[in-house]
C-alpha cells in the first residue's frame, strides 16, 4: 500500500476536483506532459506535444500551473569554490636521479656505488610520497645505456598499489616515468 503525505493527498484531491478539458497536466512519476482531451470518471485521456494520446487515472496526474511561480523572486547564489589541498595537487613531485644532482663530487664514486645511491634516493622518495599521501611522482632517469632505467622499472615492479606506464610508446626514449600511487 502506498503512503501519502497530507500535502500529497490534498494536492491530488484538488487536482481531481478542478481538472477540466484543455488543462495542461504532467504525469507525477514520469517526464510526460500534455493537455487533457477527455475526462471519463477516474480516467483522463491526454495528448502529449508530439500528438500521442495516453490514458491515466486522475491521481497520477497533476496540473501544470504557469501562474504558480509568477510572483516568486529569483535568487541567484554564487557557487562556492572547492578548496584543493596541497596533497592533491595535480602537478607531480619530481625526483631527478641523475647522479650529478645527488652528490657534489660524482667522479669520486664507482658505477656500482652510483647505482646504489640512486636506488636509495628513489626508495626514499617513494616512502616520502606514501607517508605524505602524494598521489603523483615523476621519476627522471634520463636516456643512456638503460642501466638506471632498468633499475627504476625493477623497483617499480616490486611495489604494490602503484600505476605506471610499463611498456609505453616512448618507453626507451622519454627519460622519465610517471607513477600514480593508489
Amino acid at each position: 500500500m502506498e503512503r501519502f503525505w497530507v500535502g500529497d493527498f490534498l494536492r491530488i484531491i484538488i487536482n481531481i476536483i478542478i481538472m477540466k478539458v484543455g488543462d495542461k497536466v504532467s504525469l507525477i512519476d514520469d517526464d510526460l506532459r500534455g493537455s487533457i482531451l477527455k475526462i471519463i470518471a477516474d480516467q483522463v485521456k491526454i495528448q502529449d506535444e508530439h500528438g500521442f494520446t495516453y490514458d491515466f487515472p486522475k491521481n497520477k496526474l497533476t496540473l501544470i500551473d504557469a501562474k504558480l511561480y509568477e510572483n516568486s523572486p529569483i535568487v541567484k547564489k554564487n557557487e562556492s569554490s572547492k578548496n584543493v589541498s596541497k596533497k592533491h595537487n595535480k602537478t607531480p613531485l619530481k625526483v631527478d636521479l641523475h647522479f650529478q644532482t645527488l652528490v657534489k663530487n660524482p667522479a669520486a664514486y664507482d658505477a656500482f656505488e652510483r647505482l646504489m645511491m640512486q636506488k636509495e634516493k628513489l626508495l626514499e622518495t617513494i616512502d616520502f610520497c606514501r607517508k605524505n599521501h602524494i598521489k603523483n611522482l615523476e621519476i627522471i632517469h634520463g636516456i643512456g645505456d638503460g642501466v638506471l632505467q632498468k633499475m627504476v622499472y625493477d623497483v617499480l615492479e616490486g611495489l604494490s598499489n602503484v600505476e605506471y606506464d610499463e611498456h609505453g610508446f616512448f618507453y626507451h626514449e622519454s627519460g622519465k616515468v610517471e607513477v600514480k600511487f593508489l
